[in-house]
């Protein structure tokens, strides 16, 4: 397992840029909402604690974890002026093949998104077997899944501006 012994929140400021001047969206999947607010939650004090201000993080929910496109996708195209957007949700393995759609589905919509668009989309979907594995990395014994997100957005953000001639 990727994440045992690792605490996804674990980051070092002193390498992270400044986010005072950068803007970012977060769409939610209101789906194990638990989960995904935890996720949230992660994302958006990381946000704060790199500098980032609370008036320039905007919000979305959405029902569930495929709605993530769509509502990222709109978002891009609402707020041209964001510098990334982090996609929060979150997949727990059934009984069937829908799992395996779902998670397929959103990770290429996601990449979709990335590779057609002008603003990052940072995927931060959990796509685990249980639901203590989903609590383990939303605030759990393995951190939160939502503040790595929230510095992998400032780190595109920054890219983002750099890359502009």
């Amino acid at each position: 397992m990727a994440t045992a012994g690792t605490n996804l929140s674990a980051y070092d400021k002193a390498t992270i840029p400044n986010a005072k001047n950068f803007r970012f969206g977060i769409v939610v999947s209101e789906w194990n909402g638990t989960i995904t607010q935890g996720l949230f939650q992660g994302a958006f004090d990381a946000l704060l604690d790199c500098g980032a201000i609370k008036e320039n993080i905007v919000r979305w929910n959405v029902p569930g974890a495929f709605e993530l496109i769509y509502g990222c996708k709109k978002m891009t195209e609402s707020y041209e002026m964001l510098d990334a957007v982090i996609a929060i949700g979150t997949v727990i393995q059934g009984e069937t093949k829908h799992f395996d759609f779902v998670c397929e589905g959103v990770t290429q919509g996601i990449k979709d998104l990335n590779v057609q668009g002008d603003i990052p989309v940072i995927f931060c979907v959990l796509t685990d077997n249980t639901m203590q594995q989903s609590i383990d990395r939303s605030g759990g014994k393995h951190g939160n899944k939502g503040t790595e997100a929230a510095i992998a957005a400032i780190k595109m953000a920054q890219l983002k501006k750099d890359a502009k001639f």
